[in-house]
């Protein structure tokens, strides 16, 4: 499938690759019922996404460049500029594979460090990178693919406005945005299990059940722009950066296109794909020059192209994926729910955790879906986004503490499961113990957590996540896994004044008036809070005028002024300056014009206020 055909569909080719996603389950379900797809033995394989950050340790625009310098198949481009992915190849599971995948991830990234180092970059693995902001989330930090370019476009025809992102945590983000960018702000290392399709239905929804216990240890995403959000942020993210729903009057009962489903699989693998069809329309489509059950009919194997493009732009938490592995036909899960980093060996440690939890299933276990309510499943996954170890769940009837359901059940099914596997008891104790050293001390976004606070003691809030960043990169570097990782001591790195812009040292919380207030609300306000500058705004909300101390400190004396609303008093001729200025335009801006504050804006609308004090 070329991107160029990407450009040339037309209402006729459309045509054509539905009638082939159609030849494509008729094809799977004559597979499934001529018993045609490998059952053993089982493999497992990985994802790994990564991020590229530059000298400043912000988000890099390097991606393609790199990429081309490390020229192997297992490397490809991902939505961003500053962001790339390895395909692991696929291990049959048992021995020593996950030691073994871990060599070779290693051995991959070092080559990624190796090339990115060229342009002066450094590769970084992390859920969602600390010092992104809404300038890395423009079009023009999107890679340069037609299958991004349709898929952004397509989205915002169906939507038909902004995409809208909220999320609440113990802070707040709520945004609008003109593109899908912000789903390029999720990095994960996404696990692959392979699935006897006869036990598709047990499987898929053991994958369900154990979804919410597995993340609560995993979390590693809880930042966005500087804010604290959820312990892994990503869920809330990637559900709402490529949503189609636009927001209406009306109660919409449609499900989101990133999700973790609305009821346990009752029907077979088939009938899965079949209800994805139904619920998704198909976002990209393409002539995949193909016909299936004409392939089958010659001994074939099909790839099921078509099946394959459309289950890729609907993305569940757990994926149910078709392949073939030397030349037979599988089915495995991939867990996408898993987040990059803080180190490989927390990423392996993950996956086998949950590999272990899946093949570990008790017998009381099957059926599941007789056993649990689905909705307490899904329930335990949202709590184990927001909340991550504090999390508590639904677990046979009791409710039950991450740490207890993880270190009394899971954790030794986990060990059983791998056993079964003949997994090398020296693989499954050192990995399995990184868990269960994590479920004694922290995870990952509760280390990036305390780090961010205890560092927002010293530094204003960009430096912090510049500092925050530098220190999980120099960690990662040392290859320890996150338990033993030392909080920050605030000077891993050097930052230096000249480079540094308006942004890195305003106060984007800033107290504001309007013009209609009065002149004594107003300056009561500055009164209250010890403050000699404070922004004016108008009725839509645009800056419009500024006042400081040293001109109203006189007007608390005088009565008939008390009373004037404060567009009276305030100044309207202002000098302002742009959060990506340099922060030696600004001291010049000010000493220039014998003034100590600027207010800072995008366009009208003000996002904080520099003082001389704050440089």
């Amino acid at each position: 499938m070329g991107e160029l055909e990407l450009e040339k569909l037309t209402n006729g080719d459309r045509a054509i690759y539905i009638k082939q996603l159609i030849n494509d389950i008729d094809a799977l379900e004559r597979m499934l019922k001529e018993n045609k797809f490998q059952k053993s033995p089982i493999h497992i394989g990985a994802e790994q996404e990564f991020c590229l950050v530059d000298d400043a340790w912000e988000p890099s625009k390097m991606a393609s460049e790199i990429l081309q310098e490390i020229d192997l198949p297992q490397f490809t481009s991902e939505l961003t500029l500053y962001n790339l992915e390895i395909n692991l190849d696929p291990l049959k599971l048992g021995d020593r594979c996950f030691s073994e995948m871990h060599k070779t991830l290693d051995e991959f990234l070092d080559k990624a460090e190796a090339a990115a180092k060229k342009y002066n970059n450094k590769v970084l693995l992390t859920g969602i990178l600390p010092t992104l902001r809404t300038k890395f989330l423009e079009l023009d930090y999107m890679t340069p693919k037609t299958r991004y370019q349709h898929l952004n476009e397509t989205i915002k025809k169906i939507r038909k406005n902004d995409i809208e992102l909220h999320i609440k945590g113990v802070d707040e983000v709520n945004l609008h945005h003109d593109t899908i960018m912000y789903e390029g702000c999720n990095t994960s290392f996404q696990a692959h299990l392979q699935i006897d399709p006869d036990d598709f239905r047990d499987s898929y929804n053991w994958a369900q059940a154990i979804s919410g216990p597995i993340l609560s240890i995993c979390t590693n995403s809880p930042l966005l722009m500087g804010r604290e959000l959820w312990e892994e942020t990503r869920i809330a993210l990637f559900t709402q950066s490529v949503d189609t729903r636009a927001s209406t009057f009306y109660l919409n009962e449609k499900e989101p296109r990133v999700g973790f489903g609305r009821d346990w699989a009752t029907g077979s693998a088939a009938d899965f794909f079949k209800e994805s069809i139904v619920r998704f329309r198909s976002l990209i489509s393409a002539d995949c020059e193909s016909d299936s059950i004409a392939e089958l009919d010659k001994g074939k194997i099909p790839k099921l192209k078509a099946l394959n493009l459309h289950n890729g732009t609907v993305y569940k938490w757990n994926r149910l994926c078709y392949g073939k592995t030397d030349g037979a036909p599988h089915l495995r899960i991939e867990n996408r729910y898993l987040p990059s980093g803080p180190s490989t060996q927390d990423e392996i440690a993950n996956m086998m955790f949950w590999v272990g939890v899946m093949r570990g299933r008790p017998a009381k276990y099957k059926d599941i879906h007789t056993k649990m309510d689905f909705k307490e499943t899904k329930s335990n996954f949202f709590n184990a986004a927001r909340y991550g170890m504090a999390a508590q769940f639904y677990w046979d009837g009791e409710l039950i503490s991450s740490q207890d359901l993880l270190a009394d059940y899971l954790l030794p099914m986990a060990f059983r499961g791998l056993y079964s596997m003949n997994v090398a008891p020296e693989d499954a104790e050192y990995y399995l113990s990184i868990i269960e050293n994590r479920i004694k001390s922290t995870n990952g976004s509760r280390w990036i957590v305390d780090a961010y606070r205890k560092l927002q003691k010293k530094h204003k809030k960009p430096d912090a996540l510049k500092v925050l960043t530098a220190t999980m990169y120099q960690r990662q570097q040392k290859n320890y896994a996150i338990d033993a990782w030392q909080l920050p001591r605030g000077d891993e790195i050097v930052l230096p004044k000249e480079d540094k812009t308006v942004r890195d040292c305003m106060n984007p919380r800033t107290i504001t008036a309007q013009e209609a207030d009065s002149a004594e609300l107003v300056l009561r306000m500055m009164q209250w809070n010890n403050i000699h500058h404070l922004p004016i705004l108008n009725n839509d909300l645009d800056l419009s005028g500024l006042l400081t101390w040293t001109d109203v400190e006189t007007y608390l004396e005088d009565p008939e002024k008390l009373q004037l609303s404060i567009s009276t008093l305030m100044k309207k001729d202002l000098i302002t300056t742009t959060a990506d200025a340099s922060l030696e335009s600004a001291v010049q801006l000010m000493e220039s014009n014998s003034i100590n504050c600027l207010p800072v804006v995008i366009g009208n609308k003000l996002i904080g206020i520099i003082t001389s004090n704050d440089v």
